[in-house]
């Protein structure tokens, strides 16, 4: 196990360079300026858009298999889970509190990715042999790029199946073991065999019943944990300041070691602060479009900006909570990590429940994160050996979580991480490759709504 740790490692410091840094933040920033910095300026609309896509509007039920809002709430599954509570808590600790500022920046330019992942989704989406539509990455890079460019799709694919194990069952898993160990003395294998029980009864209904599950789960947890949130900020009001101008500071200056905290350079800050935000919100990585081109829609531009909101709702919102409650608790430099320095911060304004809101919000987050990512590896092992793939798929992916549940969590944190970025590749370069179709259909949209504004006032 040490020599495989030691060469994931060496691949993990390879993938997640500098050059992998710049090509996120990069293709974010270029889609960003080439829409005009739209996902931010109608970012109104896409709420807009969101309150009324609970239903498939009239005509549209053939195009997809959930409505638009649940498919939202089947991407937001996938990516609100730890990364919100033990991740944020890493990447400070890791790369000091600058980590999340450039978690920030990641998100921003991030919405622009997503937009785009979500137009190229429905765009080239397909009808499978049991008729569900089909879309993502694999599926874009087929259809968008030509058939020169198949083998990316199918690289994708390959990654994605195998990444689910990492980023989607196995983090998860073992997060929701570990922190009920912590809190309940529950043992993990306990706890690894009830989350497979409970998963298979939701996987076994397919796309449908995930949506469901996902649009009854998500909101609720997402609420719940903001409003815990908001009130240990308030019981920490007089230490919110402080903390943003050391959040500000830290970022371009890097931050000397401190307490239990070893110190961080401001390289450590961004590499982690943008390693956690992919990880967190996964904008880029590819795995969004793929619930998204289930959406019940005939316009791609529309999922385009219900999808982006899943980037600002998840990073912007409910990491930038967490980040705030442990910088502004000071325990940042007690020396812990992970989801035990969260619950620590949140137990030190509200002393004999904070954990345990912490533990029940980290262990509802990954349930259904472990849903929504089975969605995602299924369809990549659909895109390679076709439908009959996904039973024996599902079953594997269920019978994983007690294994995910007693592993290391530091092997399963650095698999997963390095296994996000050889997923994000071949999207990157797909976005880019595709972005004329993006901007062309988000100008064809926009113009289409001025002429209609237009009609109505006369």
């Amino acid at each position: 196990m040490e020599a495989l740790t030691n060469f994931i490692g060496t691949v993990n410091g390879i993938v997640w360079g500098w050059p992998m840094l710049i090509l996120i933040l990069g293709v974010g920033f270029f889609m960003s300026i080439g829409l005009k910095l739209m996902p931010i300026l109608k970012l109104g609309t896409g709420f807009k858009l969101l309150a009324g896509g609970t239903k498939a509007e009239k005509g549209e039920e053939s195009e997809g298999e959930v409505p638009p809002y649940q498919a939202l709430m089947t991407a937001m599954a996938a990516t609100v889970g730890t990364g919100n509570i033990a991740g944020v808590a890493t990447a400070v600790f890791l790369g000091g509190p600058g980590a999340l500022f450039w978690m920030w920046m990641t998100a921003l330019v991030g919405m622009a990715t997503k937009y785009a992942e979500a137009v190229l989704a429905v765009k080239y989406r397909e009808v499978d042999e049991e008729g569900n539509h089909v879309g993502g990455p694999m599926y874009y890079i087929k259809n968008g790029m030509g058939k020169n460019w198949a083998w990316l799709g199918t690289t994708f694919a390959i990654f994605g199946a195998i990444a689910g194990f990492g980023i989607g069952n196995g983090v998860q898993s073992n997060s929701i073991a570990q922190v009920i160990e912590t809190n309940f003395s529950v043992s993990p294998l306990i706890t690894g065999l009830i989350v497979m029980v409970l998963v298979g009864a939701v996987l076994m209904g397919g796309i449908k019943r995930i949506g469901s599950v996902a649009g009854a789960l998500v909101p609720f947890m997402a609420v719940a944990y903001i409003i815990a949130g908001l009130i240990v900020l308030a019981t920490n009001a007089d230490q919110i300041g402080p903390a943003m101008s050391l959040i500000l500071e830290s970022a371009f200056t890097g931050h000397a070691a401190e307490g239990g905290f070893a110190g961080a350079a401001v390289w450590a800050a961004i590499r982690f602060g943008v390693a956690r935000g992919v990880f967190s919100n996964e904008a880029g990585l590819g795995s969004a479009p793929i619930a998204h081109a289930a959406a019940q829609t005939k316009d791609p531009v529309r999922q385009g900006l219900v999808a982006m909101l899943g980037t600002f709702l998840d990073t912007i919102l409910i990491c930038t909570i967490t980040g705030l409650v442990i910088v502004s608790s000071g325990l940042w430099t007690s020396g812990t990590s992970g989801a035990a320095l969260t619950s620590a911060a949140f137990a030190q304004a509200l002393p004999g429940i904070g954990n345990y809101l912490v533990a029940i919000s980290l262990a509802i987050f990954a349930f259904t994160t472990i849903i929504g990512w089975s969605f995602y590896g299924e369809r990549c092992v659909e895109f390679l050996l076709g439908v009959k793939a996904i039973k024996p798929y599902r079953i594997l992916w269920i019978l994983a979580i007690p294994v995910g549940a007693t592993l290391s969590l530091d092997f399963v944190w650095l698999l997963a991480d390095t296994l996000n970025a050889m997923m994000a590749l071949p999207n990157l370069i797909a976005i880019v490759v595709l972005s004329p179709v993006v901007f062309q259909l988000t100008r064809e949209f926009f113009d289409k709504q001025k002429k209609e504004a237009a009609q109505l006032a006369k």
